[in-house]
């Protein structure tokens, strides 16, 4: 007997109507669903009438389990990964179990379906064709601190993932770290009280202060306009003395010459602006 395969099956965020066929056939046929909660999977297949035996696979026990399952697919056996909601491998540790499957030689296949984030992203109304997804920020203050920081300057469409209860702490903290930026909240998506709220991290704050969050939430917020920080970057130069911007570059190993051509390009202006400037100073 060969080796079996892993089989990443999508599963539904919140309408069970979302599951495929596919999905549906896989599940029936493997020999082992690994799921991050078997009781929470459980509801799941006993509604499409699915009697495959179950595992868990969750965040405390991935690297352990992983080569237990690792060991039943070299012995010939199909295992299907499920998370509780969506497609497994993002934001969960489904990632740690194909990596591991990669470096044992055990074939990896993803069945697409259901994913809160491509979903939040195409309802939110805001730029879809770059994004990019932080899932939940992170819980240790420095790290956070850190992700904030890059946030500042990213350009592209940004989703999180947000619990209800830490929601308007979270906007917050965005508007406090980032400024004012459009958003749209996207809550029990798929369900029957689906909402997406289009609007600005200081107006959802403000909402959230007098409507207590309900659900699962996915924030979509709008990049940094590049327009908009090549002004202040614009602006940080113009504010520097000249001599002193053409110095700087060859404080860093440039020739006088290539010194005043970034300079240059760092304000906007012709390299022979700035070698007039400079003889006037």
């Amino acid at each position: 007997m060969g080796q079996g395969k892993l089989y990443l099956c999508a599963t539904p965020i919140g309408n069970l109507e979302d599951i495929t066929m596919r999905v549906l056939r896989t599940l029936q046929e493997v020999d082992l669903i690994a799921a991050e909660d078997t009781r929470n999977s459980i509801h799941l297949l006993n509604h499409f009438g699915i009697r495959t035996p179950m595992t868990s696979y969750h965040e405390y026990n991935k690297i352990e389990k992983a080569y237990t399952l690792i060991g039943k697919m070299r012995e010939g056996k199909n295992i299907a990964l499920i998370t509780d909601a969506g497609t497994p491998g993002i934001s969960d540790p489904g990632e740690d179990l194909v990596r591991l499957c990669y470096e044992a030689g055990i074939e990896v296949t993803s069945l697409p379906g259901a994913c809160a984030c491509v979903t939040a992203l195409t309802l939110s109304g805001l730029a879809t064709r770059r994004f990019c997804f932080e899932a939940f920020l992170p819980s240790d203050k420095k790290e956070r601190s850190q992700i904030l920081e890059e946030l500042k300057t990213e350009t592209r469409t940004t989703i999180l993932y947000e619990a209800p209860h830490r929601l308007l702490k979270t906007l917050r903290e965005l508007y406090d770290c980032l400024g004012e930026r459009r958003i749209t909240v996207c809550r029990e998506l798929t369900k029957r009280y689906e909402t997406a709220f289009l609007t600005t991290l200081s107006e959802a704050a403000v909402y959230y202060e007098k409507n207590e969050p309900k659900g699962e939430c996915v924030i979509v917020m709008e990049g940094r306009s590049r327009a908009e920080m090549q002004q202040e970057e614009h602006e940080k130069w113009e504010e520097m003395d000249i001599s002193d911007h053409v110095k700087l570059y060859e404080e860093q190993g440039c020739d006088r010459k290539e010194a005043m051509k970034r300079a240059a390009k760092d304000r906007g202006l012709s390299k022979r602006d700035v070698y007039a400037m400079l003889l006037e100073r």
